[in-house]
């Protein structure tokens, strides 16, 4: 992959990834950070990623680097001081319910709902099988509709 068409894919992802890095680090600033590492190191790994793989390939690094800065944020920062406001979405009690779910059920449903993955990519991205993915997807479905108090319908 050349550089112009690295930096052109990355910019047009750089939103998407903000708000994964957010929803994991939900720290501004940390989620800054990751994204940027994660740029980096796929510029490093460009020549590896196979053509039409590229959004779940970098997804995922983004996701690794969040964790990354996560594992070294809880090591470092009381948990109590570990959770900071980030953006502020319109709908206030959806986001708290977002949030509030387990992250290996909230990554899944960010991806697919918010971020426009289709269910392949979001699985490769989050190195899981199909199965697994919609499990998750149901799952976070069932605990929102639960959270929320009311029917919601998913496509």
């Amino acid at each position: 992959m050349d550089k112009a068409t690295f930096e052109q894919l990355y910019r047009d992802m750089l939103p998407g990834f903000y708000r994964l890095a957010q929803s994991v680090l939900r720290n501004p600033a940390d989620a800054q950070d990751a994204v940027q590492q994660a740029a980096l190191k796929a510029w490093m790994a460009a020549d590896r990623i196979r053509p039409g793989n590229e959004r779940a390939y970098l997804t995922r690094i983004v996701i690794n680097e969040s964790r990354n800065i996560q594992r070294y944020r809880m090591r470092v920062l009381p948990a109590a001081e570990f959770r900071e406001e980030g953006y502020d979405p319109p709908d206030r009690e959806l986001a708290w319910a977002i949030d509030s779910l387990p992250e290996h059920l909230r990554l899944p449903l960010l991806l697919k709902y918010m971020e426009g993955y289709s269910e392949k990519e979001a699985a490769s991205a989050l190195g899981i099988g199909m199965a697994a993915l919609k499990g998750r997807l149901y799952r976070a479905r069932r605990l929102l509709a639960k959270e929320l108090k009311e029917e919601v319908e998913w496509t």
